[in-house]
């Protein structure tokens, strides 16, 4: 038999490597790092940002996560050391994510199908030939005359930008000349944002409206198939013209065999587009809307919930978000604890555009029963700008609470204690 000899010394393996791929302004990267160490997992971040105030970022490695050239890098930073897993944090990295994963051999979607998921004239022609439910749609051509293009379209309608998240420039139309005026309006708002290409700067998608309560849902793929996490309901009616988030409510409150029909539905939509591994949102671009009691899927995304709605899914499963994710990558899934009551998030709206004074009253909101959290993540002093042009929030309440009406009541009234003064915005013109 063997026996170790007298002082020899026990080599411990080297611990697992996560690629971990944010933009430098993503505000999701210090919670997936603290998930990672907090599991004993080594990460490497490749970012743009070599002078983010996040050290991880700048001693991370620095590539141009839009350059063709990233791919090669990240390769070779994989090469000398391998990575365990890759996780690519928003919409903007998700393909070229799946491509190093894909190269790697590790768990990944198809790169054609992460492209797929985060331009919405993709998916939605994916999922009309699965024939899964999605309203009608059609996509505008900004270089041609709107007219014609609009002249067989059943108004009332939506139209969105084709790539740009957090609900910014999507915007409810009534009738033609509304049509035009909000694609003016759009186009406005693409010409200072960086786009995917030259195709997303100069078409939209228009597709009808659908009335009826929303729903999102948050889940994990693995080999295909889907896990949800949370559903959430939005109690808020979403009438347009804009669409800001605000109320999320989980469990859902919806019948047990509506809720398995609304599971069911983004299992297929994940399958249509291509989807396999990894995280589904399916919430702001990616969400359910019931119509007549037929789902109806709006968006599919291959990311997370966005913003600091993630810390719900702490509550409904017994992890925080990131370490589901972070740990999923590396093959080592958790086992989900779902506690009992409920949770809500409620997105603070911005009530109007100029300079944000100050918010009163934010003691008395953290004193309401039920209330865990108040978060304002807009300091004073900075200008707010409210949808369809803006795509930010004041902050967040969180409240937990024995049912799902309890955190209802509780995020409303606490709302109603807040004040937000603003200052008009001046431009100050030179009148010599």
């Amino acid at each position: 038999m063997y026996s170790r000899p007298q002082g020899a010394v026990r080599m411990t393996p080297p611990p697992p490597r996560l690629l971990l791929i944010a933009p430098p302004n993503s505000y999701r990267t210090a919670a997936y790092i603290a998930a990672a160490r907090k599991n004993n997992i080594d990460v490497l971040v490749a970012s743009e940002g070599r002078y983010s105030l996040s050290s991880d970022i700048a001693a991370g490695l620095h590539v141009d996560l839009q350059d063709p050239a990233a791919l090669t890098q990240l390769l070779e930073a994989g090469r000398e050391r391998p990575f365990a897993g890759v996780v690519a944090t928003d919409d903007a990295t998700v393909e070229l994510g799946s491509r190093i994963a894909a190269r790697l051999n590790l768990p990944h979607n198809p790169p054609e199908a992460a492209q797929i998921s985060r331009r919405k004239h993709l998916s939605r022609q994916a999922l009309a030939v699965a024939g899964v439910p999605i309203p009608e749609f059609t996509i505008l051509d900004l270089d041609q005359p709107l007219d014609p293009q609009l002249a067989d379209f059943t108004l009332p309608g939506v139209i969105k930008p084709l790539s740009l998240s957090a609900s910014r420039g999507v915007i409810r139309v009534d009738s033609r000349a509304d049509a035009i005026s909000a694609c003016a309006r759009i186009e406005n708002i693409l010409a200072g944002e960086p786009v995917a290409d030259d195709y997303d700067a100069r078409h939209l998608l228009l597709e009808s409206f659908v009335s009826g309560p929303e729903v999102a849902i948050e889940g994990l793929l693995h080999e295909g198939g889907l896990t949800v996490l949370a559903i959430f309901d939005k109690p808020d009616p979403m009438q347009g013209p804009y669409f800001e988030e605000t109320y999320y409510i989980t469990p859902s409150r919806h019948a047990e065999s509506d809720q398995q029909r609304l599971i069911e539905c983004t299992q297929d939509a994940c399958a249509a587009i291509g989807l396999r591994e990894g995280p589904v949102h399916a919430e702001l671009h990616a969400e359910l809307r019931i119509h007549a009691g037929q789902p109806v899927v709006m968006e599919v995304a291959a990311r997370t919930i966005g913003g600091e709605c993630a810390r719900l899914l702490t509550f409904g499963t017994g992890h925080s978000l990131e370490e589901l994710i972070v740990l999923h990558a590396i093959g080592k899934p958790l086992q989900l604890v779902h506690a009992g009551g409920a949770a809500g998030v409620l997105m603070l709206p911005i009530p109007g555009n100029g300079i944000l004074r100050r918010i009163e009253g934010v003691r008395a909101a953290r004193a309401v029963p039920g209330i865990t959290d108040v978060l304002v993540t807009i300091r004073d002093g900075y200008e707010l700008v409210q949808l369809p042009e803006g795509g930010s929030y004041l902050g967040f309440i969180f409240s937990q609470c024995p049912n799902a009406g309890m955190a209802e009541a509780a995020l409303r009234q606490a709302h109603a204690e807040l004040n937000v003064v603003i200052a008009p915005k001046f431009r100050l013109e030179d009148a010599r």
